[in-house]
C-alpha cells in the first residue's frame, strides 16, 4: 500500500498503511509492553478463569496479547488482523496460536458462538462510534459468554498518543462515552480498572 493511502478519506485504507508501515517495529514495542499484557491477563484471570477456555483476539497485532493469556492454559488461542504484515510477523513469533487475515467488522472466517472469549486490545479506541458498533456487533456474533476489551480508561503514554496522532484516533470520545456504548451491546457490563490508565470493558452473553 502506498503512503496515498495515508491520506485517503478511507478509515480502514489510512489504518491498514499505519499498521503495515510500523509492522516491523510494532514487534520491536511488544517487547515493552508484554509485562503489561501480563498482568492484566492475569487481572483478567483473577476475575474469570481462562483455564480451558477458547479465546479470539480481534485486532491481534504481533500477537502479545494472545500469548498472554494463552499463558493461563487456553484451550484455544486464535489471533486476527487486517494487517497482513502484522499476521506475518505474528506467525513468526507464535507459531503455537493460529493467526488469520480478517478485519473486525467482518470475522467470516468464524461461525456464531465459536469462542468462549472474544477480545480486542487497545484496537476500539482507534475507530468511530459507527466503526466501534460493527466490530462490537461481529465480536459478540462469534462469542459464547464475553467480550472483553483491553483498552484505556484514562491515561496514555506518549509513543501510544503519537500513534493515535497519526491514525486520526477518536480517543477522546471513547474515553468520554465508552462505558456507555458496551452497556448497549450488552445485558451485564462489568470494568476492571488495572494499571497504567489501562482497563477491562468486560460484556457477559447469556
Amino acid at each position: 500500500m502506498g503512503i496515498a493511502n495515508y491520506f485517503s478519506k478511507d478509515e480502514d485504507k489510512r489504518t491498514q498503511f499505519i499498521f503495515n508501515l510500523i509492522a516491523p517495529a510494532y514487534s520491536i514495542l511488544d517487547k515493552g509492553t508484554f509485562n503489561d499484557f501480563k498482568i492484566m491477563a492475569e487481572l483478567l484471570d483473577d476475575h474469570y478463569s481462562l483455564k480451558g477456555k477458547s479465546v479470539l483476539d480481534v485486532g491481534s497485532g504481533t500477537g502479545s496479547w494472545i500469548s498472554a493469556l494463552n499463558q493461563h492454559g487456553l484451550s484455544q488461542a486464535v489471533g486476527a488482523d487486517f494487517s497482513e504484515k502484522m499476521i506475518r510477523q505474528a506467525r513468526q513469533k507464535h507459531p503455537e496460536i493460529e493467526f488469520y487475515h480478517q478485519h473486525g467488522e467482518n470475522l467470516s472466517a468464524f461461525d456464531d458462538n465459536s469462542f468462549d472469549v472474544v477480545t480486542a486490545t487497545f484496537v476500539l479506541h482507534g475507530m468511530k462510534k459507527e466503526k466501534r458498533a460493527r466490530v462490537l456487533n461481529e465480536m459478540k456474533r462469534v462469542a459464547r459468554h464475553r467480550v472483553i476489551i483491553h483498552d484505556f480508561y484514562n491515561n496514555r503514554q506518549f509513543i501510544v498518543q503519537l500513534l493515535e496522532f497519526l491514525e486520526r484516533s477518536d480517543y477522546v470520545y471513547f474515553q468520554k462515552h465508552f462505558k456507555e456504548e458496551i452497556k448497549s451491546f450488552f445485558t451485564k457490563t462489568e470494568i476492571i480498572k488495572g494499571e497504567n490508565g489501562n482497563a477491562l470493558y468486560m460484556g457477559y452473553i447469556g
